[in-house]
C-alpha cells in the first residue's frame, strides 16, 4: 500500500516538475536577486536617490509638482514616493510611460531623470514573466503546483527505515555525480521545503483573493476597507499639484512620523495615499484613500485598529521576501530562493540518468532476444 502510494506521488512529482521547470527556475532566480532591491539600488544609483544633505527643509510636494509640470507639460502621473527617514532622499515622480524623475528636497530642481531599470525588468520577470497578463496566469498556477510538488517531495524524501535518516540528511559529496546530484536534489530540497513554503504561500497572497478569504478565515477576521470619512466636497476644485500637496502636509501634520510615504492613482479613479512608520513585525502603516479629481478623503485605514486578518496582510511582503527578519533573513530567502531555481535543474537531470538508464536496459534486453532467437533458428 505505501509503496503503491509513493509509485503515484513519484509520479505526480516528476510530471508535475517537468511541466513547470522552467518556470519554478526563473521566478527562483529573479526572486534571489530582487530581495536585495534596495541595498542594490542605495550602492549602484546614489546619483539620482540622493543628494547632499543640505540643513533645510523639505520645499513641500506642492513645488516639486508644479516643477514636474513645467518640465513634462502636464504630463499624467502615476505615483509619488517621499522618503522621510532620509532627508536628503530625492522625491520620486512615476509617470504613465514608465518614466521616474528625482527632484532635489531642498530646492525641488530636477535631479535625473531615467525609465525602467534592470531591476524593474527583474521584477517583472518574476511577477508576469513579461508575458502580461497571460504570464501572471502562468506564473500563479506554477507556483501552486510548485507547493504541491514541495508536499510531495518531502513524502518521496522520508527513508523508508530510520537507519537511512542520517544518509537522507546529508551530501555524499564523495560519491559519483549522480549521486551527488541525487543528494543536492533530495536533501537541499528537504532543508528548505519549509522556508519556501512560506514564501510560496505569501507570494500566492498577493495572487489570488482565495489565498486572502482562507486567511481571514483562520483567523476568524475579515480584511477591513478602512473607516469611512465624513468630508465636504470644495467648492472650487484646486490645482493637481495644490491638491496633492495638501493631502501630503494634512497628513503629515495630523499623522506625524512616517518613514516613507507614498501617492499612488487607482483605477478606480481613488488616489491611494500610505504613510510607514517604524516597526519591527507587522508593517505599521496607515492608508487613506482621496478622490483623486476633488481631494476629499473617502476612508482611512488606520495600523492600530488592524484586525488579524489586517496584520496577517501587513506582515506578508516582509514575510515574503525575508525582510521581517532583517538582513538574516533576506539572505535565508536568497538562498532558499536559489535552492528552489536548482530544484527543477536537479530534478531533470534525475530524470535524464533514469530515462538512459532504462532505455540502455531496453536495448540489452532486445539483443538478449535476439541472440536467444538466432540460437533457435540455427
Amino acid at each position: 500500500m505505501i509503496k503503491t502510494f509513493k509509485k503515484i506521488t513519484r509520479q505526480i512529482h516528476l510530471w508535475l516538475g517537468l511541466g513547470t521547470g522552467l518556470v519554478v527556475f526563473v521566478v527562483g532566480i529573479t526572486g534571489c536577486l530582487y530581495v536585495f532591491e534596495e541595498e542594490i539600488r542605495d550602492f549602484t544609483q546614489k546619483d539620482r536617490l540622493y543628494v547632499q544633505a543640505q540643513e533645510r527643509p523639505f520645499i513641500g510636494l506642492e513645488s516639486i509638482l508644479r516643477n514636474f509640470e513645467q518640465i513634462t507639460s502636464g504630463e499624467k502621473i502615476s505615483g509619488i514616493r517621499i522618503t522621510e527617514r532620509k532627508p536628503n532622499a530625492t522625491v520620486q515622480l512615476s509617470a504613465k510611460k514608465g518614466v521616474v524623475y528625482y527632484f532635489n528636497p531642498y530646492d525641488g530642481n530636477l535631479v535625473y531623470k531615467g525609465g525602467t531599470d534592470w531591476l524593474d525588468t527583474v521584477k517583472e520577470i518574476h511577477m508576469t514573466l513579461l508575458l502580461g497578463e497571460t504570464g501572471k496566469f502562468i506564473q500563479r498556477w506554477s507556483i501552486v503546483i510548485f507547493v504541491i510538488m514541495l508536499i510531495t517531495g518531502l513524502v518521496l524524501w522520508f527513508p523508508r527505515q530510520m537507519r537511512m535518516l542520517r544518509q537522507a540528511l546529508t551530501i555524499k559529496w564523495s560519491g559519483s555525480f549522480k549521486r551527488v546530484n541525487y543528494d543536492l536534489h533530495n536533501v537541499l530540497g528537504f532543508y528548505s521545503s519549509g522556508i519556501l513554503i512560506v514564501i510560496a504561500l505569501t507570494g500566492l497572497f498577493f495572487a489570488f483573493k482565495e489565498v486572502k478569504t482562507a486567511a481571514a478565515f483562520f483567523t476568524g477576521t475579515k480584511l477591513s476597507d478602512g473607516e469611512k470619512q465624513v468630508s465636504v466636497k470644495p467648492a472650487v476644485i484646486d490645482s493637481l499639484p495644490v491638491r496633492y500637496g495638501n493631502m501630503y502636509r494634512n497628513m503629515s501634520v495630523k499623522y506625524p512620523g512616517a518613514e516613507s510615504t507614498s501617492i499612488s492613482i487607482r483605477k478606480s479613479g481613488e488616489l491611494r495615499l500610505r504613510m510607514i512608520y517604524p516597526y519591527e513585525w507587522a508593517r505599521n502603516q496607515n492608508t487613506f484613500y482621496f478622490d483623486a479629481a476633488t481631494g476629499m478623503l473617502l476612508r482611512a485605514k488606520f495600523y492600530k485598529a488592524y484586525n488579524k486578518a489586517d496584520l496577517v496582510e501587513a506582515t506578508n511582503y516582509d514575510l515574503h521576501t525575508g525582510r521581517l527578519f532583517g538582513l538574516f533573513g533576506k539572505i535565508i530567502a536568497c538562498i532558499a530562493s536559489l535552492i528552489a531555481a536548482s530544484l527543477p535543474v536537479t530534478g531533470f537531470i534525475i530524470w535524464l540518468k533514469k530515462k538512459k538508464k532504462k532505455k540502455g536496459k531496453n536495448n540489452r534486453s532486445s539483443r538478449s532476444l535476439a541472440s536467444v532467437a538466432k540460437s533457435y533458428s540455427a
